[in-house]
């Protein structure tokens, strides 16, 4: 089942499911909840993906929303990372939505369309029960002409699901909390 957008602000204020949402969102479209971009990331060296070890690329902050940069232009073919601004709190422990049979929460995160209009390419996840921390995307201009994008700008839609049945276990991850790259070769958890 998926939440509608006004259940999803109860759980902010509950439960503080999403933490530092815009002022717009206070009364939102749909079944989803816009979420902004805060801080932009641009990769350096080389990534490894292993069986049991892994290290993401080396990344060099481009753009900080918090230290009063207002806009990055995405070059055709760059390639970037968008952290957002909002903080996402999944439950580690089923939740009941109004009086239901209680359940786990997980998110999906989806691109605004005037991204896709404009020839950008979001790539995104699921987050899991369990997951706390801000956000991250890739962000990739597919078109032959420069995009600005303004630090602030509203570039997904996250949307809430109710889980049926057991997980085996809540996100544990080191990605939780926000991090956005390894800092060095890691064992995967």
């Amino acid at each position: 089942m998926i939440l509608s957008s006004k259940k999803v602000l109860e759980l902010c204020e509950s439960m503080k499911l999403l933490e530092n949402l815009d002022e717009r969102e206070s009364y939102p479209e749909g079944v989803g909840i816009d979420i902004r971009v805060g801080e932009v990331y641009r990769l350096r060296g080389e990534g490894f993906l292993g069986r049991t070890d892994r290290k993401s690329p080396d990344i060099e902050k481009i753009a900080d929303i918090a230290k009063g940069d207002r806009e990055i232009v995405i070059n055709p073919h760059d390639y970037v990372l968008v952290k957002t601004m909002e903080k996402v709190n999944l439950p580690a422990t089923k939740v009941s939505i109004d009086g239901g049979e209680p359940r786990y929460l997980m998110a999906d995160v989806h691109p605004r369309s005037t991204l896709q209009r404009c020839g950008l390419y979001l790539m995104a996840t699921k987050t899991d029960p369990g997951y706390a921390g801000e956000l991250t995307f890739a962000l990739t201009n597919l078109s032959n002409v420069p995009f600005r994008l303004e630090l602030g700008a509203r570039i997904a839609n996250i949307v809430f699901h109710q889980v049926v049945g057991e997980i085996a276990r809540a996100y544990e991850g080191q990605w939780k909390g926000g991090r956005v790259a390894t800092g060095g070769t890691e064992k995967q958890v």
